[in-house]
């Protein structure tokens, strides 16, 4: 029987039972079989949208990265702190939606996903008066807190509505 004609999948499908897979399971149970099983095709098939898991991985960064992320609105241009905190703390949600995937940020995240994040940040801070030498320390001070951050704390056990310092008196 030879190739059908029409895709069996699409590519996005691919992406969410991937997510679906690595979520539920793990990333080390995420293999080319145990999805072909997941979308009820065979391995070969997946090969049409992708040359390998890594390439599956990469869509997958990406759409954790990138595409799930949700870019805060921008306030005056005095309080464009206000939009960095925002922007990170979104990160970090899309990345904890995932956090069984968080590990494959680290590897396989394409660059070229942050690159026009990063060129309408650096318009953003020149609209906003701050000095052009210091874009590249804020963006990449930005970048390895929240990453760094993000990736610890996807690592740990998730805390049901546990404080993190739980002697601490909250109104104080």
């Amino acid at each position: 029987m030879g190739r059908p004609s029409k895709p069996l999948i699409k590519r996005d499908e691919v992406v969410t039972a991937s997510l679906e897979i690595i979520d539920k399971e793990g990333l080390d149970a995420f293999t080319m079989p145990r999805l072909a099983r997941h979308l009820g095709v065979r391995a070969p098939s997946l090969y049409h949208h992708f040359g390998d898991k890594n390439d599956i991985l990469v869509a997958v960064a990406r759409r954790i990265g990138g595409v799930s992320v949700i870019r805060p609105r921008r306030p005056s241009t005095e309080d464009w702190p206000e939009f960095f905190v925002a922007l990170a703390l979104n990160f970090r949600q899309a990345v904890l939606r995932h956090r069984n995937a968080a590990p494959v940020l680290l590897q396989h995240l394409p660059r070229d996903v942050l690159v026009n994040g990063y060129e309408d940040a650096a318009r953003y801070l020149s609209d906003c008066g701050v000095p052009v030498h210091l874009h590249v320390k804020i963006l990449d001070g930005l970048e390895t807190l929240s990453v760094g951050a993000v990736l610890t704390e996807a690592r740990r056990t998730p805390r049901r509505h546990a404080m993190s310092f739980p002697k601490v008196d909250a109104q104080s």
